[in-house]
């Protein structure tokens, strides 16, 4: 394990490296990513969305069908391969996690075969996860780890949580104005405001445990956004988090599951090309202002006053989304196929992809390093050798 001066994230009695690699779909973090990640000691996540993309012949096979139980029941199958590959290349080292996002349709699915393929670890965020333990009831080893970005919301979870006997295993702070991809605030106008802020929402956290009896240590703290640095490490390690979630740093390592084109979009993107936008999902999510966005940000408004409920703009029967602003004809939230446009960023497609990002710089800059650089220079401070000056 990569020494460093932090105090571990215990999970289930494991002692890991204070570092959760985030989920990132589609097949951003797959079994590669999520597998090395863990093999160093930390937290690896696959995204459990539509992993049948990174598999040609579910890919085939999928052609064949207009079915949406046939689309969920190839990407079980992708998801077992992916768990599986990721426990393998782990070899026994950290922990591999599986996120599901409560905003999909078949989030249940999802969480049930992640466990049957021997997943260590579940997340969950894009909506409450109050039904969570219930899902993973015939799994009591799999930790849960909800992703929510206020305590308000963390007062809910644990509270409910509480009622049916458990506890989370941790709980992912995300604050939105840092994080990529779909964001925890209702409104874009929300995403600035300081009931997010890391240090505030620590703080009434700790006094929300003190009132339910809780330690500080039977559920640890894990920031997420904008963690880049290794000042910001100690920084958010110092206000009493236990670890933190990286995701953009990691999604343009060498390991990350997506293509070269992908990792070069998000290395080279400048902060005037990361913009926040109202997803398909009711969200507001952040990416990088690539062709596609920039043409769907130019008919948004119309594309929304047109808006209407029709199945049939579900474009492969997907019904992915439990809420669809597409599908269901949502005049105020996005008109495009989140499936499709995710799909073809994996890919590295500029003009069709959508490039979920990070606001804030990668460690390395355009430089595409490994995922153990991107962890030692985190937990440590030192930069590679040859980018020592840079």
């Amino acid at each position: 394990m990569i020494e460093h001066a932090f105090s571990p994230l215990i999970l289930k009695n494991k002692t890991l490296l204070p570092i959760v690699q985030g989920g990132m779909g589609i097949g951003v973090s797959a079994h590669r990513l999520a597998g090395t990640v863990a093999g160093l000691g930390g937290v690896g996540t696959i995204a459990s969305v539509d992993l049948r993309h990174l598999h040609p012949d579910l890919v085939e096979e999928s052609l064949k069908f207009t079915d949406e139980a046939e689309y969920d029941r190839l990407n079980l199958i992708a998801l077992d391969r992916e768990v599986k590959a990721a426990l393998k290349l782990a070899n026994g080292n950290g922990m591999v996690s599986v996120n599901v996002m409560k905003a999909v349709a078949s989030h249940a699915d999802y969480v049930r075969q992640a466990c049957e393929s021997g997943v260590q670890v579940v997340t969950m965020g894009a909506g409450l996860p109050l039904d969570l333990p219930e899902m993973v009831a015939n799994f009591p080893d799999v930790a849960l780890l909800p992703i929510l970005s206020e305590a308000r919301g963390i007062a809910i979870v644990i509270k409910r949580w509480m009622k049916k006997n458990r506890l989370p295993d941790a709980i992912v702070i995300e604050h939105p104005k840092y994080a990529g991809g779909h964001l925890g605030a209702a409104k874009k106008e929300d995403i600035n405001d300081d009931r997010f802020n890391f240090d505030r929402v620590l703080e009434e956290t700790f006094a929300l445990f003190k009132t339910l009896d809780l330690e500080r240590e039977q559920i640890p703290l894990i920031v997420a956004g904008g963690v880049n640095s290794h000042e910001k490490v100690k920084t958010y390690l110092g206000w009493g988090a236990a670890a933190v979630q990286v995701g953009t740093p990691f999604a343009v390592c060498q390991e990350g599951d997506a293509a070269p084109e992908f990792k070069k979009v998000l290395a080279e993107a400048k902060s005037e090309d990361i913009v926040e936008f109202m997803s398909v999902a009711g969200l507001p999510a952040r990416g990088v202002l690539t062709p596609f966005l920039k043409s769907y940000l130019r008919r948004e408004t119309i594309l929304q006053a047109n808006a209407k409920p029709d199945p049939r703009r579900c474009t492969q029967a997907l019904n992915c989304l439990a809420v669809c602003g597409l599908r269901d004809g949502l005049p105020k939230v996005g008109q495009f196929c989140i499936d499709l446009n995710l799909a073809a960023a994996y890919r590295g497609d500029l003009r069709k992809g959508l490039f979920f990002r990070g606001s804030e710089s990668v460690p390395f800059g355009a430089e595409i390093r490994s995922a153990r650089e991107v962890v030692e220079y985190l937990l440590t401070g030192v930069k590679p050798a040859d980018l020592q000056t840079a």
